[in-house]
């Protein structure tokens, strides 16, 4: 049966333990908000505990198979889910709002994960042995134990595998909340996962962040918590580990500054590419451009050629072939940009509305917003000091690069940047001085960060890092195993 139908909750699937009343709430299409996509369940206290246990009972078998026998699994896992990420990105779609293309990218980034994490796996049973003239030390990884992975509606199943894959490696049983606002693609996803590993080891709780989340986090059996979404509902995680001293990785949000130098070439394929970068998903991406600070003696003309290109985005329905970028994802989210863009307009700056609407979207039946470009606002202007999280964007001129940069750490955030520039050495050097835990030179989008290099924030952006073994290391422990031959060499504490 499909999770866009599933009357119940999938915890009880994928757990193995059996199944129970829960009350649904539906999950609504942000293109026409009168289309119920599917429903979630509501899990309660009671079924979060049953899920944790069945996943902390699964902990010692799938440790017990080994690095290179759980790689093996997980790449089979992978080549399951190569079929029907159509079917399951259209799904995407309808329930999260965002155009095919990239449904199809989210979905498909499943089986490549998992694919890629498979292959790191077949090195983990490698433990590192230290022979000296004191003995023998053995160094090795040791799976952290249940982990929660709390998913956010924006690219709900590529960040999901983004951190689930590397727990698996590990060695760990996961149980996956997903976001009541897009948990069926994710859902469906998982519950594909799951028949090809053992019963226990992929667990998911639907439910709302406040009651099946909290009590995810708080429970004591859970070892991780791996966390992607706001810093405000980060900080609640924080405290909810905190009494079970449970170890916590975040990815949170991110107030990005993208720096055009006055040695950039400002031309179409710039232009376009961070155009890209600040509306993909209709700009509630984490690592999106959320401002641009252009060089004095480039402003006016990049200002020029943005605006045109931004002018040719088309807004409407994710499912159609000519939509830009859909709606957003949550009448919230919707009011929340819209609030900002008011705002901003009562301080005196310039917002240029552009675009176009589709002219079969239902826009008074969606979450539906033009793409805006703001311009004539100071840098403490709060449309510039916040994650707008929507299709706008704020653009300020600058002087001199120390400015530059002074305004670009001026945030309490520090996920990502980006440095444009034809001199590429003086942009990397530019990017150190810049507070960010990537900095991207002629790049920032969806793909400018690969599984070959850390991911993470500083600041308030996040606790941890993401991508390749840095990932699993944010899974496991280290175990020192020691014989030493020359301890009584040293001496013990006084006898009395």
């Amino acid at each position: 049966m499909s999770s866009s139908t599933l009357p119940l909750s999938t915890a009880a699937v994928l757990s193995g333990s059996a199944g129970f009343a829960a009350e649904l709430a539906p999950v609504l299409n942000p293109a026409r908000t009168s289309e119920v996509v599917g429903w979630y369940a509501q899990a309660s206290v009671e079924v979060v505990d049953d899920v944790v246990r069945a996943a902390a009972a699964a902990a010692p078998l799938w440790d017990a198979l080994g690095a290179l026998e759980r790689g093996r699994l997980m790449a089979a896992a992978a080549t399951a889910l190569e079929h029907g990420i159509d079917e399951r990105a259209e799904l995407l779609t309808r329930e999260q709002g965002k155009v095919l293309w990239e449904s199809r990218l989210d979905v498909g980034g499943a089986p490549r994960l998992l694919d890629y994490y498979a292959g790191l796996a077949a090195t983990l049973d490698t433990e590192e042995v230290v022979h000296d003239e004191r003995g023998t030390t053995v160094i090795r990884r040791v799976p952290i134990g249940p982990t929660v992975v709390i998913v956010p509606w924006n690219y709900p199943v590529y960040l999901c595998m983004m951190v689930l894959a590397p727990a698996l490696a590990a060695g760990n049983p996961v149980i996956v909340k997903p976001s009541e606002l897009a948990p069926l693609a994710l859902t469906e996803t998982l519950a594909i996962l799951a028949r090809h590993l053992p019963p226990g080891v992929v667990n998911v709780v639907p439910g709302t962040g406040p009651a099946a989340g909290a009590a995810l986090v708080g429970h004591p059996l859970v070892r991780k918590v791996l966390f992607t979404g706001g810093t405000q509902t980060g900080r609640s995680v924080l405290r909810g580990a905190a009494e079970n001293i449970t170890s916590v990785s975040l990815e949170l949000g991110g107030n990005d500054p993208a720096v055009i130098l006055e040695s950039a070439v400002v031309d179409d394929q710039l232009i376009r590419e961070i155009r890209r970068s600040v509306y993909t998903c209709t700009g509630q991406v984490c690592f999106n451009i959320k401002r641009l600070y252009v060089h004095r003696s480039r402003y006016d003309e990049f200002v020029e050629q943005f605006k045109s290109a931004v002018d040719e985005i088309v807004v409407g329905d994710g499912l159609h072939p000519e939509s830009t970028i859909g709606p957003l994802n949550n009448r919230r989210q919707w009011e929340s940009v819209t609030a900002l863009i008011a705002e901003t307009e009562r301080q005196g700056g310039t917002v240029d509305v552009l675009g176009r609407a589709h002219p079969e979207a239902r826009w008074n039946d969606g979450h539906f917003m033009l793409p805006s470009v703001i311009t004539g606002v100071g840098h403490e202007a709060s449309v510039v000091g916040c994650e707008q999280f929507g299709p706008t964007v704020p653009i300020l001129p600058f002087d001199d690069e120390d400015e530059a940069v002074r305004m670009a750490n001026d945030t309490e955030f520090g996920l990502a940047a980006s440095v444009w520039s034809s001199d590429i050495d003086h942009a990397l050097a530019l990017g150190r001085r810049i507070e960010a835990g990537s900095v991207f030179v002629n790049s920032h989008r969806v793909g400018s960060s690969d599984m070959t290099m850390p991911f993470g924030g500083m600041k308030r952006s996040g606790l941890g890092r993401n991508h390749g073994m840095w990932a699993i290391d944010e899974c496991s422990e280290l175990q020192a195993l020691s014989h030493r031959l020359d301890t009584a060499s040293f001496p013990g504490p006084p006898t009395h």
